[in-house]
């Protein structure tokens, strides 16, 4: 008999996964488990926790203020991810269509504020939108306005500023998904009598969900927490939740009701992680069928 050339798999597999199991034991499960048990404890008199059980930090939630704060935060998340959908899904879908090397040269485009600070991009709307900025001296220059606006610490600054840092990860979710579509299908409904608004709406739409509810989730988790967002160009005016955990960690020294705050988020993170999952795997399931 012919003697056997391939090699059994060795006993030490387990020493190529154990650096993965170490990093997410260490780096996510146990901040996680911490995070849950410090939401549970009481806040000390002067500094620090108190270990005695209480469920306080969670009733705090329900007052009327920080209510309104998360209010405030899923509107303006909502908000976000609705002006990045607009903007962002046809100039991904054109992308997707354009040629090899305009392609290539639009993606740079998109990229190439990830090579700058955001922080600094931020500071950068502070020169536009302040009084008798360049914005005001434009439309005064225009005869739109006659007086400054006053954009600068306001909603409509801060909803721009969301916009302007998480407007590429809608397009490129967009045109990830769009690139990879099949045409013919989109050809073949046009065949069969279908308008281009049809053809659109019934497949490349429906084709193009996946790209779509990943971009909803890259834009939607990050808007509810870019404290630092609020605090350059809303001043203070524009609070949400991440503005909030800040201050109870920093000025409150409120570390278990911060800690409550943040898994309350976490959940709302997990539920968009969830319905991602659900849209993208129903889908796959059709693709299948």
């Amino acid at each position: 008999m012919a003697e056997k050339t391939g090699k059994k798999p060795g006993n030490h597999w387990w020493m190529t996964v154990a650096p993965l199991y170490i990093f997410t034991i260490i780096f996510v499960a146990l901040p996680i488990i911490y995070l849950i048990v410090l939401s549970f404890m009481t806040r000390a008199q002067t500094w620090g926790v108190v270990n005695e059980f209480t469920l306080d930090n969670y009733a705090k939630i329900l007052k009327p203020v920080y209510l309104n704060t998360f209010k405030e935060s899923f509107q303006l998340a909502v908000s976000t991810t609705l002006v990045t959908l607009v903007i962002g899904y046809p100039f991904g879908y054109f992308m997707a269509r354009l040629e090899k090397k305009a392609k290539s040269m639009m993606m740079l485009f998109v990229v190439i504020p990830f090579w700058t600070s955001a922080l600094m991009r931020m500071y950068g709307w502070i020169i536009i939108f302040r009084s008798n900025g360049l914005l005001d001296k434009l439309l005064m220059a225009l005869g739109i306005t006659k007086d400054p606006l006053k954009l600068l610490y306001s909603y409509p600054a801060v909803l721009v500023g969301m916009v302007y840092s998480l407007l590429p990860f809608m397009i490129l979710s967009v045109y990830s998904s769009t690139d990879k579509m099949d045409w013919s299908l989109v050809e073949a409904a046009r065949d069969l009598g279908a308008s281009r608004l049809q053809a659109f709406l019934t497949v490349t739409v429906k084709m193009t969900l996946p790209g779509i509810m990943s971009g909803v989730v890259l834009v939607f988790i990050p808007s509810m927490g870019l404290f630092f967002i609020a605090d350059i160009l809303g001043g203070g005016k524009v609070m949400l939740v991440g503005n909030l955990i800040q201050n109870q960690l920093q000025s409150g020294r409120d570390w278990p009701f911060a800690a409550a705050l943040s898994v309350i988020l976490m959940i709302f993170t997990s539920f968009m992680i969830w319905l991602y999952r659900k849209v993208t795997r129903v889908k796959d399931l059709e693709g299948l069928l």
